[in-house]
């Protein structure tokens, strides 16, 4: 039993792994058997997490070791980090499964579309619970891989060109953090993911702080292509092409949130953060993850199409997780870290609710959103809250990991870093606020409906609930931030390890 118990973090990966492999068997027509796969292997991964989630904080230890050669091994772990990664993947990949299936209703090829979405979540999972390079480059490529067919999933040449630039971007990114792996794997060998940095890469810093740099760089430029950091975020707002869940799994729950977590890993749990800021890497970081806020924002801006805004939007958001690691200081990668699950929660809304109005209404610019409000009320309530919680209105989600920005930005004197946030905060009004006019505020576009000709206002429940579930679940994590199970108390976890409590 207690050898089951450590094999968990495997089981969890096999999860999503053995739920492809039994749909991408059925046929495009056994629409209620892959319904049920869907499911079961959604709720089942879960479970496991829920699972995993006790027994470490019951003190076990969760590690699964397997040696691949003398010096390389596999290795999996259930750290606090790992942990809060694959809750989001988990609890998200359910939401997003319930949506795929009503979006997906009637259309072709769902046995191959949902075989990859599980092998896109397996892999998000792998990333989530590596516990060294070695592991956690396996799963990155192969999130690319898994990725792919999903982004040109409709097959018209929009798509094919989107998935073109997306395989070009991502495999160039995974050739850098390829060359960064195998020579620090050559430097200091194997060497398990550690709280606050390993110490042999550290001893290896001071001798070759040149040698240490450019790794370091290569690295962070491999997992940048995913984090969507300028100049390397080109791919992003072209995969929108893709289905609304396919853009809601990239924002939310995979790609992005992969590149963003990598980042995290290399400056804090293999360089460690004052052997990164003495490289003179987190400073450099910083200034990027600021320019890519305020471009992402001004971008933004500029666009008509919905999800392209979002896309762009995208772009700004996930680089708060950047930046709260880069500004240095507890406080500041306490916001980083809980943005991980925020911008989760607040982004798959939105997306959810892009893809309701699409399908429902075929509303797809921003233009067209006059008082949509009225005729699909609880869509674009669920809209509302995630737009606002962008912005950083309290008590939503988002401006919990701003006001922790804000602070730490305070703590380390860095007024330029609070500058920063101002600025995107007006900007995050300035091209949501106007949308959410239009939603309430503006007579209705002559718009006629696309699907329910029946005159029902909403989108069908499998469409509909998902969006209320996620903007409910960034309202709490919000309004209840301070309760002992939200994500900002779990970054607060996290932090503990990398920073002593003399420093925090």
């Amino acid at each position: 039993m207690i050898w089951l118990i450590e094999q968990l973090p495997l089981l969890t990966i096999l999860a999503s792994l053995l739920t492809a492999v039994i749909i991408f068997m059925l046929r495009d027509r056994r629409r209620r058997a892959r319904t049920f796969w869907n499911l079961f292997g959604a709720v089942t991964k879960l479970v496991l997490v829920v699972f995993m989630l006790y027994a470490v904080i019951s003190g076990v230890e969760l590690e699964v070791v397997w040696l691949v050669l003398p010096d390389l091994s596999f290795r999996l772990a259930a750290d606090p980090l790992a942990l809060l990664f694959v809750m989001l993947s988990a609890s998200l990949w359910l939401v997003t499964t319930i949506y795929a299936i009503g979006y997906l209703e009637g259309s072709g090829q769902r046995a191959r579309f949902f075989g990859f979405f599980s092998l896109c979540v397996a892999a998000t999972t792998g990333i989530a619970l590596a516990n060294n390079l070695f592991t956690f480059f396996i799963f990155y490529e192969a999130l690319t891989l898994a990725t792919y067919p999903l982004v040109v999933h409709r097959g018209h040449p929009a798509a094919l060109q989107a998935g073109r630039i997306y395989l070009t971007y991502t495999l160039g990114g995974g050739a850098l953090l390829l060359v960064g792996a195998v020579m620090l794997h050559t430097a200091v060998g194997d060497q398990p993911f550690t709280p606050g940095g390993v110490e042999a890469v550290a001893l290896w810093a001071a001798d070759s702080p040149l040698m240490a740099t450019l790794v370091i760089g290569l690295m962070l430029a491999g997992v940048g292509v995913k984090a969507a950091l300028v100049p390397l975020h080109s791919w992003l707002p072209i995969a929108m092409v893709a289905p609304a869940p396919v853009s809601a799994l990239l924002h939310a729950v995979a790609v992005v949130k992969a590149g963003a977590f990598g980042v995290i890993r290399i400056v804090q749990d293999i360089y460690g953060a004052e052997i990164a800021f003495e490289l003179g890497i987190t400073p450099v970081l910083a200034v990027l993850a600021a320019i890519t806020i305020i471009y992402g924002s001004l971008r933004a801006l500029a666009q008509t199409d919905i999800k392209r805004r979002l896309a762009f939007s995208t772009v700004s958001q996930v680089s708060y997780i950047t930046l709260g690691v880069a500004a240095g200081g507890p406080l500041a990668l306490i916001g980083g870290v809980a943005h991980l699950v925020h911008q989760g929660l607040m982004k798959i809304t939105l997306f959810f609710c892009a893809g309701n109005y699409s399908e429902t209404l075929g509303i797809s610019r921003i233009d067209q959103l006059n008082g949509v409000g009225w005729r699909m009320p609880w869509t674009s309530v669920a809209f509302t809250v995630g737009a606002l919680g962008m912005v950083g209105l309290p008590p939503l989600a988002g401006f919990i990991s701003k006001w922790y920005l804000g602070l730490g930005a305070l703590q380390q004197g860095s007024y330029w870093v609070l500058a920063v946030l101002v600025l995107s905060t007006l900007l995050n009004a300035a091209y949501f606020l106007p949308v959410i006019r239009r939603i309430w505020l503006l007579p209705a576009a002559p718009i006629g409906l696309k699907r329910h000709d029946s005159g029902k206002l909403e989108s069908h429940a499998w469409l509909l609930y998902p969006a209320l579930i996620t903007a409910f679940a960034a309202l709490f994590a919000g309004a209840f931030a301070a309760s002992q199970w939200s994500p900002l108390s779990w970054a607060e976890r996290i932090v503990e390890q990398e920073y002593p409590l003399d420093e925090r």
